[in-house]
């Protein structure tokens, strides 16, 4: 299934343009690749309601996918599920308990991401971690699962 994909930078720095965004780069390749539409993208400062605006902006734009990369660490100023679960409708957590045991075999940082998934207006929402090779692993691991649950949170008619 082709997505309409909308991707967010989470990053203070790079919203001031004083750090290169990677995260969003290597996330727009991962679903070039895959053959997935990168309709929007964006980054935003870790702001809980410009997090929040992004996200419903790129909802009311058609994105049935939404990516998000940084902000789910324990730093202070990491918000972005904070910024995500004052929007969603539904929470999946399976997405980020999959995401944290498949990266605990390549680091045991991986306990401390906060990466989740969950249905905001009519869009599937994925928060990814910060760093470009955590996002696409983390993306890859939940691959299987998205196109039934992109189809559900626009709630278009499934097969199962």
């Amino acid at each position: 299934m082709s997505f309409r994909v909308g991707i967010i930078t989470v990053s203070d720095r790079a919203a001031l343009g004083e750090y290169e965004d990677h995260g969003g780069p290597a996330l727009r390749g991962e679903a070039s690749s895959r053959g997935w539409e990168v309709v929007a993208e964006a980054i935003v400062p870790d702001e809980i309601e410009r997090i929040r605006a992004a996200v419903l902006s790129f909802s009311a734009q058609g994105c049935g996918l939404i990516l998000t990369t940084g902000g789910t660490g324990i730093a202070a100023r990491d918000v972005t599920p904070e910024a995500i679960r004052g929007i969603m409708s539904v929470e999946i957590p399976g997405f980020g308990e999959w995401m944290r045991f498949r990266s605990m075999e390549i680091t045991p940082n991986a306990i401390l991401s906060r990466g989740l998934a969950a249905v905001v207006e009519r869009s599937l929402v994925v928060a990814l971690p910060g760093k470009p090779s955590g996002a696409v692993e983390c993306l890859g691991f939940v691959e299987g699962a998205l196109t039934h649950a992109v189809r559900l949170a626009a709630r278009e008619p499934t097969s199962c």
